[in-house]
């Protein structure tokens, strides 16, 4: 899939799932899951054990793509790379990485980076990132958004950590062009109950629809 088509269709759902679990087969269990509530984004972290093989299995699974393949918590290039040979669509990062910039660049997949200042927002942006993760969302709230965008306008946004289906409305009313939503949206894999999982990824994309129809 072309950068522009898996840029297109991120923003489009405005919802990119944070996939953490304990086994592979969880994993994939949470992915479907999401991707049955509406949810074709998922950030696979590379914190899940196998988390390589876990997107080569998706990659396999979904062939027409119907599910978004990233992979998250990726800190350097070398795992950037391997990311990609395995099948993702774009890579996440908690921090910016000049050289998984530069990979990710050299291969036109979206390399999305975790500022938190606007001075970091500006270093991702320059090293062509095309959507910036603000992370961690929760300590500075819908506001920082706002904020970044006055000086940056042209800053393309996706808060990560503490959005919820709740407050989902107010990142998007703010700027945002799509949210991460980690445990707030999967925590029902701890009991099992997937069923949940798609629940709340159907609410946190109704309430995207909203806002922004708002």
């Amino acid at each position: 899939m072309e950068k522009e088509q898996v840029i297109t269709k991120m923003t489009e759902a405005g919802l990119v799932a944070v996939v953490r679990a304990n086994s592979a087969d969880d994993a994939m269990r949470i992915c479907d899951a999401c991707l049955e509530g509406g949810c074709p984004s998922i950030e696979l972290t590379f914190t899940v054990p196998g988390a390589h093989k876990v997107i080569e299995a998706l990659a396999a699974k979904y062939t027409k793509g119907e599910m978004l393949l990233g992979a998250g918590t990726v800190l350097d290039a070398e795992t950037a790379r391997i990311a990609i040979l395995s099948g993702a669509n774009f890579v996440v990062s908690p921090a910016f990485n000049e050289n998984a910039a530069k990979l990710c660049n050299r291969y036109r997949v979206p390399y999305m980076p975790g500022c938190a200042t606007i001075t970091e927002v500006i270093t991702a942006m320059e090293a062509g990132a095309d959507i910036v993760k603000i992370f961690p969302a929760d300590l500075y709230g819908p506001k920082i958004i706002k904020d970044i965008k006055g000086p940056l306008p042209q800053a393309k946004m996706m808060p990560t950590g503490g959005v919820d289906v709740d407050n989902v409305a107010e990142w998007i009313k703010a700027g945002a062009v799509a949210v991460g939503a980690g445990s707030s949206l999967t925590k029902g894999a701890k009991t099992g109950d997937y069923a949940d999982i798609t629940a709340k990824a159907k609410a946190f994309i109704k309430n995207i629809k909203a806002a922004r129809a708002n």
